[in-house]
């Protein structure tokens, strides 16, 4: 296990609406909560764009004009911070994120590993919202793949269920991918993985030899306990607005850096210290 423990921040998420919650949007505003973020510990920003005209805060954006403004507005923000784009799209015309993978050039990037129903259920037994699917074929992910490899940017395989782990191994072993997988576990989306303690050693067995793996964690008081379990495994560690709006005494975060400061407590409890972002591109062997 290293003793150096990685946080990532996701600053936004994909259709959370800022007029309920307090979620950046704009460059200046990305930019700021990104800085917060830094300040209390994380060497990662997890990038989502949303588009910026009047009541369309909501929405998402794969504009690359806006996509290389808001990178260019953290990157000012927070120097030396390492930089990870969102790519998830659902339909099968998905030119919109590869164009801006190929703009922004980020370090990271997510790349969706399987496909997922996307669904929730109210306590009535109603939908919560329209059933659907995220879609990553494999040639999807191959696309995805091609492109990073273009950029120089290090996917980072996101995993939504067991299957989808033992899916990524077989595109290193295709030869899809070259080199050692970085694996980000999923847990807590209604209809993928739950936030449960229990799956990190069969997670974790999943996985390629010697990897490194995070988890993002989504819900509320529940996730901190998996979040403590993960940083004494050896996984590193991800919060921020996407994942939550919840401090683990159960009150409501106004800001991505009152998350990963508690992020950073959690890891000191194991007995971790926080890389910088210095430190975490050695780590993660990122160029630059």
């Amino acid at each position: 296990m290293s003793d150096k423990i990685i946080i990532s921040c996701a600053l936004t998420g994909v259709l959370t609406d800022p007029k309920r919650f307090p979620v950046p949007v704009t460059p200046e505003q990305m930019a700021a909560e990104a800085k917060r973020a830094f300040d209390a510990g994380a060497a990662i920003m997890h990038v989502h764009f949303r588009q910026q005209g009047e009541g369309k805060g909501h929405l998402p954006s794969w504009e690359p004009k806006l996509a290389m403004e808001i990178m260019g507005a953290i990157r000012a923000a927070c120097p030396g911070v390492i930089l990870n784009q969102s790519t998830g799209f659902r339909g099968p015309d998905y030119q919109p994120p590869l164009d801006c993978l190929r703009a922004v050039r980020p370090e990271i990037a997510a790349c969706n590993a399987g496909t997922l129903n996307y669904l929730k259920i109210n306590s009535d037994g109603s939908w919560a919202w329209p059933p659907g699917i995220f879609d990553n074929a494999p040639q999807k992910v191959h696309d995805f793949l091609d492109v990073m490899h273009e950029t120089n940017t290090q996917p980072e395989f996101e995993c939504f269920d067991t299957g989808i782990v033992r899916s990524v191994e077989m595109y290193v072993r295709n030869g899809m991918y070259k080199g050692v997988p970085k694996y980000n576990f999923v847990m807590g989306v209604p209809s993928g993985q739950p936030v449960d303690v229990d799956l990190l050693p069969i997670l974790m067995r999943l996985r390629m030899k010697d990897a490194p793996w995070q988890v993002t964690a989504i819900g509320r008081k529940e996730i901190w306990p998996l979040h403590m379990r993960v940083a004494e495994l050896g996984g590193h560690l991800r919060s921020g607005l996407e994942d939550t709006f919840y401090l683990p005494d159960g009150s409501a975060a106004t800001s991505n850096g009152q998350l990963i400061g508690a992020l950073a407590v959690i890891a000191r409890g194991a007995g971790r210290e926080i890389a910088t972002s210095g430190e975490a591109r050695v780590m993660m062997r990122l160029d630059g």
